[in-house]
């Protein structure tokens, strides 16, 4: 029997519930082997990157442009990062794209970084035939520095995306965040150690005979054949990363009303991008202020490394100068070599990363992992104050004892690299839920604590070296000091969450 009215006051009742009490479909949980598929994206665009760390600082001053001016060229890479991924990271959030919200930025930034490597291996030839001569070669530099830029800009674009791809399929599970991002910085680990290893192989003219021309020599054309190479890389693990994620688009995921609803709260389809981004700092707590000084600190103390590891390899520990003699080109070489070893053993960390923050807590991992990267850099400069002392320079190659010292800190240096490519983005990650942001602009607020220490390094570094008399030495003192600030910081002020002992199923 049907009591009049009794739909009506249903309905009412239904419509007075809490929201939280109203059930939606629960999705299944994306296994792990598909977030491997979906980091596998990384190792693409980290080959790239190795090469870009590993030969083109000394190619740039090969083309002429001074050691303390070098550091300048890199600016772009921070400046585009400052804008670039918080930009895209906002836009890909409120995409409603057919094909999802994050992989039409990823296609788009893996096609950027082909025609920016195209750009940048062909640039000695592009400079001869606007009439660049042997001794002066300013459109091959201007052809560079336009490729340069614009790879890291295409990097910027790609990352960001990357990260917020994998953070959506992981749906707020602290755990599953940090496996994802370990598998991200795994598949970094495999493509640093494929784009090292390329880099450190000076036969690649041989196999792409057709590299070397006039304008260039075989340096260059070793340099034009790893970027070739680079270009096949990045099109095979994109491929194999957005056809495993399976994304739906916007307006038609079960979960896209509340993620639309969580938007409207905080912006404004007419509100300026940039005034939004800023406008979050205010409402970040405590624990995300002290992530983000931590993760500022951090590459403060990496960036002078990662931008002339290969050329302190070729200056400091080979004697040589750029375009005087073999020593130096050797010494760049096994510089790649050596990053190489650090890639391995950014990739044995990578894995044995999740059991480490189980154990001890993120917090006091990333600090530890930082102490030891200062000690390293200390040892550099240790190297460097021997090597000054012997008389080889310029004459005769290093002894073996010296280079594999140096080789020894930088496979050791990748025990806290894997964990700066990790654990910072899962902190963050977990952290910054409650302000409702979506995952891309999130990424961003945590870019803006990386680029803009690598603007002052980028800026500083250069001057700094030479008003104490040229080489790297002054800022390795200066990344030894930060490295060592970060970490005992990220030890003393990053408590462990109760999420941090929360258990992963498959």
């Amino acid at each position: 029997m049907t009591v009049p009215g009794g739909h009506r006051r249903q309905q009412q009742q239904q419509r007075g519930r809490p929201r939280a009490l109203i059930t939606e479909p629960v999705r299944p949980k994306v296994p792990l082997r598909r977030l491997l598929r979906v980091a596998s994206v990384a190792c693409g665009i980290q080959f790239g990157w190795a090469l870009q760390l590993s030969l083109l600082t000394p190619y740039v001053q090969e083309l002429g442009i001074p050691h303390a001016w070098s550091s300048i060229i890199w600016l772009c890479g921070p400046l585009s990062g400052l804008l670039v991924q918080p930009l895209v990271g906002h836009l890909s959030d409120r995409s409603n794209n057919r094909f999802g919200r994050r992989r039409p930025f990823i296609v788009a930034g893996a096609t950027s970084i082909t025609i920016a490597v195209l750009i940048i291996g062909f640039s000695a030839d592009i400079g001869g035939l606007l009439g660049d001569g042997a001794d002066r070669r300013p459109r091959a530099v201007g052809t560079f520095v336009v490729g340069f830029w614009l790879l890291d800009v295409a990097n910027n674009m790609t990352q960001g995306p990357c990260r917020a791809l994998l953070a959506d399929l992981t749906e707020k599970d602290p755990r599953r965040t940090r496996v994802a991002n370990a598998y991200f910085s795994l598949f970094m680990a495999v493509g640093n150690v494929l784009g090292f290893a390329t880099g450190a192989y000076s036969g690649w003219f041989r196999i792409f005979w057709f590299t070397i021309t006039s304008s260039c020599s075989v340096n260059c054309a070793n340099l034009k054949s790893a970027f070739l190479i680079d270009i096949i890389f990045i099109a095979i693990t994109t491929y194999i990363s957005i056809t495993a994620a399976q994304e739906l688009p916007l307006n038609s995921s079960s979960r896209s009303s509340h993620i639309s609803e969580e938007m409207a709260e905080i912006t404004n389809a007419e509100e300026a991008f940039l005034w939004e981004l800023f406008g979050t700092f205010r409402y970040l707590s405590w624990s995300i202020w002290i992530i983000l000084f931590v993760t500022a600190l951090t590459w403060i103390g990496w960036f002078p490394f990662l931008l002339f590891d290969t050329d302190w390899m070729g200056r400091e520990i080979y004697g040589g100068k750029p375009n005087e003699g073999q020593n130096y080109s050797t010494g760049v070489r096994m510089g790649a070599f050596g990053l190489m070893l650090n890639s391995v053993i950014l990739g044995i960390t990578s894995v044995l990363m999740e059991k480490l923050c189980w154990k001890w807590g993120a917090g006091f991992v990333w600090g530890l992992s930082n102490i030891l990267m200062s000690l390293c850099f200390l040892s550099m400069l240790i190297l460097s104050g021997v090597v000054k002392n012997m008389d080889f320079l310029g004459h005769d190659l290093p002894p073996s004892g010296v280079v594999i010292a140096a080789l020894i800190v930088f496979a050791v240096l990748g025990i806290p690299l894997a964990i700066t490519y990790s654990v910072p983005y899962a902190l963050i990650s977990t952290r910054i839920e409650s302000l409702g942001l979506g995952q891309g602009l999130s990424m961003g607020v945590l870019n803006l604590a990386i680029v803009i220490p690598q603007v002052i390094v980028s800026l500083g570094s250069g001057p700094w070296d030479q008003l104490f008399g040229g080489g790297n030495s002054p800022s390795l003192a200066v990344a030894a000091v930060a490295a060592f600030a970060s970490g005992l910081v990220a030890i003393l002020a990053i408590r462990r969450s109760s999420a941090d002992k929360s258990r992963v199923h498959t």
